[in-house]
């Protein structure tokens, strides 16, 4: 198998073993392969491998990936999902290349990606991030601003919220890593009990995705771990 590859198989059976330690089932349990500052034939090399889903933070890298890897492998549908901070004038091109977006933290923001959704492409689906660590550098809606976020966002068309993401403060100690990934599942449980349709949890990534799946995450956002060291001075904006 190609590093890649055998990466992937790795991510794969972590994920599996830490579903099955929580009595849950493998398959509930998605993994998004975050393909940022890798060009294309790591995308395309993960693809062969069998992974479907990819996470971009940076959007005009992206763009020039998503068009670079269609065109090398025109017949495979890959679900592209947007992870990184959102600036007012760049929800165009998110709002047409994207299937996901897992970063909304206001819902000025929210109603542009609404607006600008193309007719005939079904809704845009949607996470609201949320600052679980309370840190001030840190993007993402405060719990106490949560609720009423999530009930403004689920009321536009063209969107669909599907759930909440977090990358919280890092932490070393795995049992450490378990408490904001438990908060984080107990915010998405308050706001189906006030009649909200959420379905994912978006948390974990290379170096705590087992507490988070532990915890309930539905996606696992891994790179480091599939694609190896990242080079940011290559990075296009």
């Amino acid at each position: 198998m190609s590093t890649i590859s055998s990466k992937l198989h790795n991510v794969g059976a972590t994920i599996k073993a830490a579903a099955q330690a929580a009595g849950r089932a493998p398959d509930s349990v998605r993994l998004l392969a975050v393909s940022k500052t890798f060009g294309p034939e790591a995308v395309l090399e993960a693809m062969k491998a069998g992974q479907r889903a990819f996470g971009e933070n940076y959007l005009q890298e992206a763009l020039d990936k998503i068009e670079a890897v269609a065109q090398a492998a025109p017949g495979v549908a890959l679900e592209w999902h947007f992870i990184g901070p959102i600036q007012s004038n760049k929800t165009r091109p998110i709002a047409t290349h994207f299937a996901w977006v897992h970063t909304v933290e206001r819902l000025k923001i929210a109603q542009r990606l609404s607006e600008q959704r193309p007719a005939g492409m079904g809704p845009l689906n949607i996470c609201l991030q949320v600052n679980i660590s309370g840190e001030e550098t840190k993007s993402g809606v405060t719990e106490a601003d949560l609720p009423a976020l999530a009930r403004q966002v689920a009321g536009l068309p063209n969107l669909r919220l599907r759930g909440l993401m977090a990358i919280p403060e890092p932490e070393e100690d795995p049992d450490k890593q378990h408490a904001p990934f438990r908060r984080m599942r107990e915010l998405l449980e308050q706001l189906r009990g006030e009649g909200l349709e959420l379905d994912t949890l978006s948390m974990g990534m290379s170096g705590d995705m087992a507490a988070a799946v532990a915890e309930g995450a539905t996606i696992v956002r891994v790179g480091s771990a599939i694609f190896g060291a990242r080079n940011y001075n290559k990075v296009k904006e």
